[in-house]
């Protein structure tokens, strides 16, 4: 009987110690697939952002060149004016859809830094209002946002949620009824939390189409309509928000429209403070435009370099000296001492974050203030060149009006600026 004890004993530990090794290995097999699906997906996000930067570079020449003969005093004749159109929105929807699908692999990977902080509603509400009311307008769609107070802050990353809302407005213009309406709604749930909603007139969404509403690149059936789209925004949007610590959801019914909505959490005290029936929107006065500016552009894409000539011929107050590296660069702005540097980051040479560190050395130039003009856009590289102290940090393709406004801003806080009037 004992012999036989022995003997099973024997025998469990034998198979305990051949499954404790099967675990051991299945465990390293484990870790090995692990590692190796992380680094094909930082492959991936890292080719994804390589080819970001080369599309976005000849991009900024074709929408840059199509602003500005858009834009041309002369003005073009109504057959360029349609074509010109048309190069226009094939180009802005084409840097969509690479921004898209940078932003889906950024979060796919982990990647994507998030910065919670008190966000204003109000101020994010009539920023999306004013960006999305003119394409409303095209389309007649009437639009109803709410009036909040400046008291109202939800915990969110400012940008980010930006990108959601101007996602669900587009969404509720493109897919609505002709003639129709979408009314944005802010109110305080019962659990405390901050609940956004965007409501259309539009066809509605079935059960089944509800299911599949954030898969990536499923449209639902619409590829062979006349609306442009991937089915990726809403993926983005939901794994944002949900990054966010919120909720993204729908509400919709065939024939009935639909309602999309995001919930946060409160940054103050819940109730009423969100809820006032009035905003007052502080005038917002432009800086001074100074005369005989002299801006410094250091950037090696001949086409990039001709567009911002075109640009600041236009402007008789302003004179543009170039360089097309880094160390042409400190030359030119150490004997010139231009107003405003603008700077391309990957040079030949010396980077432009490098560039910039020299100029920021050196008490001759410490005080230019240095926009990085870049075709890196992901968030990692922005927060890198802000943190290494360029005044701004924009991203191409340039938008015309949104570039000027910035110049305007770097001529302002130039300590050493030539008075409005005085001779430069």
């Amino acid at each position: 009987m004992a012999n036989r004890d022995v003997t099973e004993r024997r025998r469990w530990d034998a198979v305990l110690r051949e499954n404790t090794v099967e675990l051991e290995k299945a465990k390293v097999l484990s870790e090995k697939a692990e590692a190796l699906s992380e680094k094909a997906n930082l492959a991936k996000s890292d080719f994804l952002s390589s080819m970001s930067h080369e599309l976005r570079s000849p991009l900024n020449a074709i929408l840059g060149f199509a602003q500005l003969m858009e834009s041309d005093s002369s003005g073009p004749s109504p057959g360029q004016k349609a074509s010109i159109d048309q190069i226009l929105h094939a180009g802005w929807y084409l840097l969509e859809l690479i921004n898209e699908i940078l932003d889906l692999a950024v979060i796919e990977s982990g990647r994507l830094s998030i910065s919670l902080e008190p966000v204003p509603l109000a101020d994010v509400m009539l920023e999306c209002q004013a960006m999305i009311e003119p394409q409303a307008l095209k389309r007649g769609i009437s639009m109803v946002f709410p009036h909040l107070a400046e008291t109202c802050f939800v915990k969110a990353d400012r940008t980010r949620l930006k990108q959601v809302l101007i996602n669900l407005l587009s969404n509720s213009i493109k897919y609505n009824q002709a003639n129709g309406k979408v009314s944005i709604d802010v109110q305080v749930t019962a659990n405390g939390r901050i609940r956004i909603s965007v409501k259309d007139t539009g066809v509605g969404l079935s059960e089944e189409q509800i299911t599949q509403l954030f898969q990536p690149f499923n449209r639902l059936g619409q590829e062979s309509g006349s609306e442009e789209g991937t089915g990726i925004g809403l993926v983005v949007s939901k794994r944002l928000i949900e990054l966010m610590l919120g909720r993204i959801g729908v509400d919709s019914q065939v024939g009935n429209g639909s309602t999309f909505w995001v919930e946060l959490q409160v940054d103050s005290d819940p109730g009423s403070r969100c809820l006032i029936s009035h905003i007052t929107a502080a005038a917002v006065s432009s800086p001074a435009v100074l005369r005989q500016r002299v801006l410094l552009y250091v950037e090696d894409n001949i086409a990039n370099m001709q567009l911002m000539e075109r640009l600041i011929a236009r402007r008789p107050d302003m004179r543009l000296l170039t360089a097309q590296n880094g160390n042409d660069g400190l030359t030119i702005a150490r004997s010139a001492i231009p107003d405003v540097i603008l700077m391309d980051i990957n040079l030949p040479g010396i980077s432009g974050i490098e560039t910039m560190g020299i100029l920021r050395d050196d008490p001759t130039t410490a005080h230019i203030p240095i926009v990085a003009l870049s075709a890196n856009p992901m968030p990692r590289d922005i927060e890198k060149g802000l943190e290494a102290g360029f005044f701004r940090y924009l991203t191409k393709p340039i938008k015309v009006n949104e570039f000027m406004e910035t110049l305007l801003l770097a001529l302002a806080v130039n300590p050493r600026a030539v008075a409005p009037g005085a001779p430069g």
